[in-house]
């Protein structure tokens, strides 16, 4: 099979549980072995996961993108005095994708990249899901990253987000060349939880995320490059700790096994990361055939 093994690409709307509207992609192919929801990254628009959704097409899997509420096609005409909770974009949008698409009667699976591997956890109907693959996620303390990276992230939330924030009113992340502008209750939500060695579950206010996460009891590979600044293996393993109850494999990638100089925090889902790609296909196919 080529990339010819996409037969449509359709975009459509989400309806969410609180009735806000995102946009999302449906990429088809003939006769689908499973389907893919992307669970996607903070300030990253669907489109960048396109690639990735057309090679899945070529092995035989539908694929669903999304655009978080206040992201990407999901967005207002200005984020000024946009409210959101960061959450939603899990326990609503994410949701309502994985809702959509289980109409369709396939085996779901989610791929997820950094904060859609914490999205996962969110899910208000784990049930839905057969798995998940997830790249780049960590618990977001600075204490977790080297010392370079950790001394460039405080300055980040300490000194240049909070000058960003109150010019425009929300996270101008564009103005930083770190991906699209942030709603302001994200960028509140975000810094707090960073401030915490183990993220939210260390927030006195989100005491019940552990009962919340504990109830996602399926496959779950949660893979880290060793490059990743952003999202360390022990960064990682600090954060998926509290998926107590999941079938969970960790597995630390070196840039040279998948032929590629360097991954990242984004490199995952960039165009030479074909056989990174290919293992998630092997791995759900593993899957399948275990439940057949």
């Amino acid at each position: 099979m080529s990339e010819s093994a996409t037969i449509s690409i359709e975009s459509f709307e989400l309806c969410t549980q609180d009735n806000t509207s995102i946009s999302a992609k449906q990429y088809l192919c003939n006769a689908p072995k499973a389907q893919i929801v992307i669970a996607g990254a903070t300030g990253v628009p669907q489109g960048f996961y396109a690639r990735y959704a057309k090679s899945a097409n070529v092995a035989g899997f539908n694929v669903c993108t999304l655009d978080y509420r206040g992201v990407g096609e999901s967005k207002p005409s200005t984020l000024k005095d946009y409210h959101m909770d960061y959450l939603d974009w899990g326990q609503q949008d994410l949701a309502a994708a994985v809702e959509k698409v289980s109409e369709l009667g396939l085996p779901i699976f989610i791929i997820g990249h950094s904060y859609g591997g914490q999205a996962v956890g969110l899910l208000p109907k784990p049930e839905l899901v057969a798995g998940a693959y997830v790249f780049g996620t960590g618990a977001g303390w600075s204490g977790w990253m080297p010392p370079v990276e950790r001394f460039k992230i405080n300055l980040m939330w300490k000194v240049i987000a909070p000058v960003f924030v109150r010019l425009y009113g929300y996270l101008a992340w564009s103005r930083l060349g770190m991906g699209e502008d942030l709603p302001f209750s994200v960028y509140k939500q975000w810094k707090r939880w960073c401030q915490y060695k183990y993220y939210f579950f260390d927030d006195p206010e989100m005491q019940h995320m552990h009962a919340q996460f504990s109830r996602f009891n399926k496959p779950l590979v949660a893979v880290t490059a060793i490059d990743d600044k952003w999202a360390t293996p022990t960064s990682r393993d600090a954060f998926f700790q509290y998926y107590k109850q999941a079938e969970l494999v960790s597995i630390d990638l070196k840039p040279n096994d998948v032929n590629m100089h360097e991954i990242g925090h984004m490199g995952y889902f960039k165009k030479p990361a074909n056989a990174i790609w290919q293992q998630t296909f092997v791995w759900i196919n593993q899957q399948l055939a275990l439940h057949r």
